[in-house]
Order: structure tokens, then C-alpha cells, then sequence
């Protein structure tokens, strides 16, 4: 059945199409250099960016560090650009294996230059939302909204508490249904 919705989702991210009346309210909330790393995402993360933005928004968040860390939670996938496929395999081993995912996504000693070619999509599947909060730091971004980002892929997390646990829960869910 996951199956399926990430087929559909796939689908999706190829036909949508532009920019919502939605969509500008909440990119008008990103600074120049955030604007910057989102205009970099490929077009289904962007996609997946304004759609998360768009669900939060219709469930009456205007909170606007939530609405930021959704436009910009998966600009650590920037540090390599998976292709469709590659996507693709990520989502299909992690339904079948998720303990293999992570065992592959697991980042070598000596650092990036040491994973092999097919080991890639892993890595940065494991690792971006914690390089994308590097980077959302160093774009200016509020510390709530580096902490969502860091923890996006977590429904609760120690690192956050009280509102801050409230928000990353609530971004979690649009993240996994969007």
C-alpha cells in the first residue's frame, strides 16, 4: 500500500504544475539566501516543499518558522542531486529493508568522498536533513526552524520541547503524507 501512495506521489511530482497564490504568500517568508537554496531543489522537491507549505496552511498554521522549515527541509539534498531512479530505490529498499537503508546510509569514515556511487542515495537519504539544517543556519533561518529541519524526519524528538514538539510533529505528518 506505501507502495502505491509513493507511486502516486512520484506521479505527482511530475505533472504538478506552478507556482499557487498559496505558494507565494509562504515563499515570501524565505529571505533572499534562503530563497536561493530552494530555487536550487530539483522540481519534485520543490514540488513536495510548497505542498507540505500549502497542507500546513490549509490546517491553519501561520506559524512562520513551521512554514519556512517546510519550504527548506530537504535542502541538504542539495549536497547531491539524486536522480529519479536513484529516488526511487531509496523508497522501495527502505520499504522493504529498512535496516538495510540505514546499514547503506550509514556515512564512512573519511566523509563523503569515501561512499561509493551506489551507496550515494543512501547517504544522502540518512544525512540531509542534518546538512540542510547546516545549511538553513548558515542562511539565516531562526534556530526553531534549524531544529525542525535537523529533526524533520522524527515525529518527536529530545532535541525539541512543549510548542517546538508540537511543530515538528505536526511537519513530520505532512512530510509523510505529502
Amino acid at each position: 500500500m506505501r507502495i502505491l501512495y509513493r507511486l502516486r506521489q512520484f506521479w505527482h511530482t511530475l505533472t504538478s504544475n506552478t507556482i499557487s497564490p498559496v505558494s507565494a504568500q509562504v515563499l515570501a517568508l524565505l529571505s533572499p539566501q534562503q530563497k536561493a537554496l530552494f530555487d536550487q531543489l530539483q522540481p519534485a522537491e520543490k514540488s513536495h516543499a510548497l505542498d507540505m507549505a500549502r497542507k500546513l496552511m490549509e490546517q491553519g498554521e501561520v506559524q512562520s518558522d513551521l512554514l519556512v522549515a517546510a519550504m527548506l527541509h530537504d535542502i541538504g539534498k542539495l549536497h547531491y542531486s539524486l536522480h529519479p531512479i536513484e529516488r526511487a530505490m531509496v523508497v522501495m529498499v527502505k520499504a522493504v529493508s529498512p535496516s538495510l537503508a540505514a546499514r547503506v546510509g550509514r556515512l564512512p569514515e573519511g566523509g563523503w568522498e569515501n561512499v561509493p556511487w551506489w551507496r550515494r542515495a543512501f547517504v544522502v537519504a540518512d544525512h540531509h536533513a542534518a546538512w540542510g539544517a547546516e545549511l538553513a543556519r548558515q542562511s539565516g533561518v531562526s534556530p526553531l526552524a534549524e531544529i525542525l529541519i535537523r529533526e524533520h524526519h522524527h515525529s518527536t524528538s529530545p532535541a525539541v520541547n512543549g510548542i517546538e514538539d508540537s511543530l515538528l510533529h505536526k511537519l513530520w505528518l505532512v512530510d509523510n503524507e505529502s
